[in-house]
């Protein structure tokens, strides 16, 4: 016999990217069945070691930040990022990042100044998909059936029909829903059934991965722990990651270009020659978690009632940490696009928006990705051949390796750009006004209130972070409170557009906020401005509502 289910929206996928977006739509009133193949409880993989600033301030938004944050690294390890001959050879230089204990509090260094409520945290997802399952099955309106495997799907103009299988009993399952979203990561089976097709450059780095054990690692090095810790010599160039901050580790082997077969290289050999030490040395490798680097975009993310997030819409090197970020950022942008839908305010334009909005962005940063990967990929390939010898040529070339690596890759490590500089210039749902967004790099922005820009972050004088203060709907912010914003928050009530209006009183916000109003989305995008409500209030919200 088959199980029939029903749900507004049916997820594929409990990675990550699916369990935020389920956790999003939920708290916005919408029912939410997740399918996934793994056991509940099945250990992820080793990857994903970076929670973005950006993906905190969801988080934050969501009521889970301070969970994720409280697991990870042990509280005092820190998350600087070093660069060495061996991971128990020389220190070439040192990316200062704090731990977590301090991220709150801390001043010095290149990322402690981001205008943001919540900085990054460094997790890798063995921890931070235990947290976001947790959070997800305690969220009321989400239901996750796990050990099932989704098989295909058909859609109408009202509904679409999923169909699976429960891999335990081996029973057929039939789901029907108004919206079927594919998180199911890079070997996605539902980009496949809409027909979208992933383009870009197929291989960009091979990389020879060890997930292991090895208690006596850290007693071993010269220097101080990092959360990463990379190493350069001429036989060989690698990172290793900390994963518990004790015992577990996760090190890349970065092939050569000649280097095509992941088994090409001894992966023992790899292992003592990036960690610098001998036959002596004890460690248990736990898993192989090798892994070809990408820049690869899907040609469409969307395929009427059926959507694509995060990897089965993009893949690219993990440079910046960014893949599952944006795949994050990819929830976020459809969940609120999903529920005004759903729940009759908008307009059949709404979802129009996610494609056109993320799409472009997925290209943007994936390119930052690709060549940031290159530019390291030149380096691993150009170390100096007396780089580990002692003396004053030994010592010159460490120095010079180190200012080089440093200035390189602290942009990736602190990319303030990534986090918080991206805008979307050619939404449907959003009122130009003709000024262009700033420019921004993989670690540079300026804030700004250009529409389809990052709501800049400011901190009342009242002490609360105005994304704290943010509705779930749209948000009227008015940096002058003798602007009558009566018509506007009328309009929006007509139409049943959730709105409300927040009077900003911040020392801060003069140097940014130009405008006497400001129209925050539920995704914390400018949507619009002006020094009065327009004349055609309604035609404003037909837009923002996908309607006009």
């Amino acid at each position: 016999m088959s199980e029939t289910l029903k749900a507004q929206v049916l997820v594929v996928g409990a990675g990550p990217v699916g369990l935020t977006l389920a956790i999003d739509l939920a708290q916005r009133g919408i029912d939410v069945l997740m399918l996934e193949t793994r056991p509940r409880g099945a250990r992820p993989e080793p990857k994903c070691n970076h929670v973005s600033a950006r993906t905190m301030e969801t988080f934050r938004r969501l009521g889970i930040a301070q969970a994720v944050r409280n697991t990870g690294l042990p509280a005092d390890y820190p998350n600087d990022v070093a660069y060495r001959t061996t991971f128990t050879g020389a220190e070439l230089s040192r990316i200062p990042i704090p731990a977590r204990q301090d991220r709150y509090t801390a001043t010095g260094g290149p990322d402690t100044w981001w205008p943001t409520p919540e900085p990054p945290h460094r997790i890798n997802q063995i921890y931070l998909e235990p947290v976001l399952f947790a959070a997800a099955e305690a969220t009321p309106g989400v239901r996750i059936r796990t050990r099932v495997r989704f098989d295909r799907f058909e859609q109408t103009e009202a509904g679409v029909v999923a169909w699976a299988e429960d891999l335990e009993t081996g029973e057929p399952l039939q789901v029907a829903c108004d919206y079927l979203i594919g998180c199911d990561g890079g070997r996605s089976g539902v980009r496949k059934m809409i027909g979208a097709r992933l383009s870009g450059t197929d291989v960009v780095a091979r990389v020879q991965s060890t997930f292991f054990r090895a208690p006596d690692l850290l007693r071993r090095a010269a220097h101080p722990p990092a959360w990463a810790t990379f190493s350069f010599n001429p036989r060989r160039t690698g990172n290793v990651y900390a994963i518990d901050g004790r015992e577990t580790f996760l090190l890349h082997n970065y092939l050569k270009p000649d280097e095509t077969d992941f088994d090409s290289v001894d992966r023992d050999w790899a292992i003592r020659t990036i960690l610098g030490v001998g036959a002596d040395f004890r460690y248990e490798i736990i898993s192989k978690e090798d892994w070809i680097g990408r820049r690869l975009v899907a040609d469409r993310f969307r395929d009427r009632r059926v959507f694509i997030c995060g990897d089965a819409s993009h893949l690219w090197v993990p440079m910046a940490g960014y893949g599952m970020n944006a795949g994050i950022a990819d929830a976020m942008n459809l969940s609120w696009l999903l529920a005004a839908r759903l729940q009759g305010w908008a307009g059949p334009r709404v979802l129009d928006a996610y494609e056109a909005e993320r799409q472009p962005i997925t290209e943007q940063v994936s390119v930052f990705a690709m060549n940031h990967a290159i530019a390291l990929q030149r380096e691993s390939a150009g170390v100096p051949a007396h780089i580990e010898d002692p003396g004053p040529a030994g010592e010159a070339a460490r120095q010079a390796a180190g200012q080089t690596l440093y200035d390189l890759n602290v942009k990736q490590y602190c990319c303030a750009g990534l986090n918080f500089g991206y805008y979307y210039d050619r939404s449907p749902l959003i009122a130009y006004d003709g000024e262009a967004a700033p420019a921004y790099g993989m670690d540079t922005f300026t804030p700004s209130t250009v529409p389809g820009c990052r709501v800049p972050h400011v901190w009342l004088d009242d002490g609360r972070s105005l994304y704290d203060a943010l509705g779930a709907g749209y948000t009227l912010l008015r940096l002058d409170p003798s602007v009558d914003a009566g018509p506007l928050l009328a309009a929006a009530e007509r139409a049943r557009v959730p709105m409300q209006l927040l009077d900003v009183r911040s020392a801060e916000a003069a140097s940014v906020y130009r405008h006497a109003l400001v129209l925050a989305r539920p995704d914390q995008h400018v949507a619009w401005r002006g020094q009065a409500v327009p004349a055609d209030a309604a035609a404003l919200i037909e837009t923002i509502r996908g309607a006009g």
